[in-house]
């Protein structure tokens, strides 16, 4: 059994983040960080990299976690975390949401609604709660 969670270097990924690492320590089944980008930018404000990633990993070994974190570089966002969904065989997924206007929904909701859409396994959908304290 396979926890895969999709990461983002924000409030909606660390929330996602905290809910996979207590659904695969209480299952007891391998966690899987999936934090893509396209590449097409020097910077990704929601991609972990360098020093962001070496955190991320330490923060993770600190809560007694072993995760296998991927940094696929894709155009296709959506596309290589449900790669990355196929190749683990999950049981489930993970993302982050954030509320949005009914326009923002029309005009940015492509990545998580076709997470949602497309994904073969049950996705979980967690929404930050502002506390400082939700979040890995």
């Amino acid at each position: 059994m396979t926890v895969v969670v999709a990461y983002t270097e924000d409030d909606q990924g660390r929330a996602a983040l905290a809910y996979g690492v207590a659904e695969a320590t209480l299952r007891g089944t391998d966690l899987v960080v999936v934090n893509p980008t396209r590449g097409d930018a020097y910077v990704d404000p929601r991609f972990a990299a360098g020093s962001a990633a070496d955190h991320l990993r330490q923060e993770l070994a600190r809560l007694g976690v072993e995760p296998d974190v991927r940094q696929p570089v894709d155009p296709d966002l959506a596309g290589a975390v449900l790669a990355v969904v196929a190749e683990v065989d999950a049981d489930e997924l993970v993302v982050g949401i954030r509320h949005r206007t009914a326009v923002g929904k029309a005009i940015t909701g492509g990545v998580v609604q076709r997470l949602l859409l497309d994904s073969p396994v049950p996705v979980f959908a967690v929404k930050h709660d502002g506390r400082a304290d939700s979040a890995v």
